[in-house]
């Protein structure tokens, strides 16, 4: 009986509980009125301002009128990380009445660090150029706008007054975020706007508030705004698109490989060699993560420091073992290399590091020496001519665009060798189709074509362990890598490979020398 009270007297007291904290947040009977209505702050006018171009002599002087409801949507373009108030700290509070939190990033760092990081974060300006020398004036490149968001239209002059000016659009809507005295504007809010004016100076202060605001969403597209007056007429593009999120590494300040770069391998059956190839990376780099991807039948332990070692299925292949070792990178840069590779003096990373940081290259591939001596870079160029309804022709021919200025080692190109370092992110969009399982190379540089900018330095060089091998020599795990590595011309692999040429790619053909 003593239980039974126990429990019905903690029932009550968190029922109390329970009703006080749905008391607190429920409204009152008693509502108060409130003005909801928008209040610009003082810094309507000064974002306004701020947001327009260069002050031209001739018309900054010209005095105008802010339209809030325009302007406004100006400023819902930046962004406020805001929580809600703290309520009272209640029992399952959060769970019954949840409130927004902000946290502020920026602390996951030291005060002392956070200029340097900022500095390392910063992203290159989308550049805007524009046709000044004509009338009309008119933006040509860098015209932005994020979907369902309002921007200024930059770049709007006139070298003569016209009788009206018109603008015509179709995924969004015109509108003024400011109106100038002895300007009539006809058509705001809608995809047909006009303007007329008997003062060139008041017109050309009016196209400085012109404003652009998508109204059918879509991820990434433009619009083409057109733009009339008497006798002349301009086209100019605006992209509609939500911003890209970088993707940054920090690699913090000092010229570090190790934070820098990770070197990852696909091995299967050769363990002897992979073991070479460790051995020789450690050599120079005691502290590079490498990645090793193995679909050998019976796997081996790889390990030791800074060692991760990935089991597939068996047999799984050469370009799956590929994204998979690239999909654990977490440095910047990725060093490819075959598990049968030994660095030696001149595998100097430090080199093709230098040529990513100052150049625009996404990728650069290094040379690797033969026991014989013989240096081979396999430097590809590759174009494609447009065909009709067969398909498109593939055409892949030995050699370069052009050297590297700054750079004489190194040259431009469209395909490399099996030794190169890349950007992880761009490695890791162009990807590697692990349909491609024993035949496959060049195909990762077919689909990166557009996309890729290439280089090849041969003075970055990695010896390639002896192919050579008597028959009665080989072992039985030689004799299996063999048949899987060098599949005959008339096997599956080989029609895999065409197949996906002729229909993922759309070529009819290919050539090469």
């Amino acid at each position: 009986m003593r239980s039974l009270r126990k429990t019905v007297l903690l029932a009550l007291v968190a029922s109390v509980v329970l009703v006080l904290a749905v008391l607190h947040s429920w409204p009152t009977r008693v509502y108060s009125t409130v003005d909801v209505r928008y209040r610009p702050g003082p810094g309507a006018e000064r974002l306004l301002e701020e947001r327009l171009p260069e002050p031209d002599p001739s018309t900054s002087t010209i005095p105008y009128r802010v339209r809030e409801s325009v302007a406004r949507l100006l400023a819902r373009n930046g962004c406020v990380c805001e929580g809600d108030s703290r309520g009272v700290n209640l029992p399952f509070a959060q769970l019954l009445f949840p409130r927004v939190s902000a946290h502020p990033l920026h602390t996951a760092f030291q005060a002392s660090q956070l200029h340097e990081m900022k500095k390392r974060r910063a992203k290159d300006a989308n550049v805007q150029l524009f046709v000044n020398d004509c009338n009309p004036g008119y933006p040509t490149q860098g015209v932005e706008v994020r979907p369902l968001k309002t921007i200024l239209i930059p770049g709007l002059a006139l070298k003569e007054l016209p009788r009206d000016v018109y603008t015509v659009t179709s995924l969004g809507t015109f509108n003024v975020a400011a109106e100038v005295e002895g300007v009539k504007v006809r058509g705001d809010g809608e995809m047909h706007m006009t303007l007329s004016s008997s003062l060139l100076s008041s017109l050309n202060r009016q196209l400085q508030f012109i404003t652009y605001t998508n109204t059918l969403f879509h991820p990434s597209t433009a619009d083409t705004v057109q733009l009339d007056t008497e006798g002349h007429q301009a086209l100019f593009t605006i992209k509609i698109r939500h911003g890209v999120t970088p993707k940054l590494y920090n690699t913090g300040s000092d010229y570090n490989i190790s934070a820098l770069v990770t070197i990852a391998t696909k091995t299967f059956l050769r363990y002897d060699k992979l073991q070479d190839l460790i051995d020789s990376i450690r050599q120079y780099y005691p502290t590079v993560t490498i990645v090793i991807a193995d679909d050998s039948e019976h796997p081996k332990t790889v390990s030791g420091p800074y060692i991760e070692h990935y089991i597939m299925p068996f047999g799984k292949g050469w370009f799956a073992g590929r994204n998979l070792a690239v999909s654990q990178v977490t440095t910047k840069y990725v060093l490819w290399v075959d598990d049968d590779f030994i660095f030696t003096a001149n595998t100097k990373l430090e080199k093709l590091v230098d040529v990513l940081e100052k150049t625009t290259l996404d990728l650069v591939g290094g040379a690797v020496r033969e026991a014989t001596g013989y240096t081979a870079t396999y430097r590809q160029t590759i174009s494609i001519e447009a065909g009709e309804e067969d398909g498109d022709c593939l055409h892949m021919r030995r050699g370069f665009h052009h050297i590297i200025q700054g750079f004489p080692h190194c040259v431009v190109t469209d395909g490399v060798i099996n030794f190169f370092l890349a950007r992880t992110d761009k490695v890791q969009q162009v990807g590697f189709d692990p349909r491609l399982a024993r035949v496959a190379h060049l195909e990762f540089f077919i689909d990166g074509l557009g996309s890729l900018h290439v280089g090849s330095c041969d003075d970055v060089i990695v010896n390639h362990a002896t192919k050579i091998k008597l028959p009665w020599g080989q072992s039985e795990s030689d004799k299996t890598y063999a048949r899987f590595r060098y599949p005959p011309a008339s096997s599956d692999a080989t029609h895999t490979k065409n197949g996906l040429l002729y229909f993922k790619n759309r070529f009819q053909c290919l050539t090469h020398n």
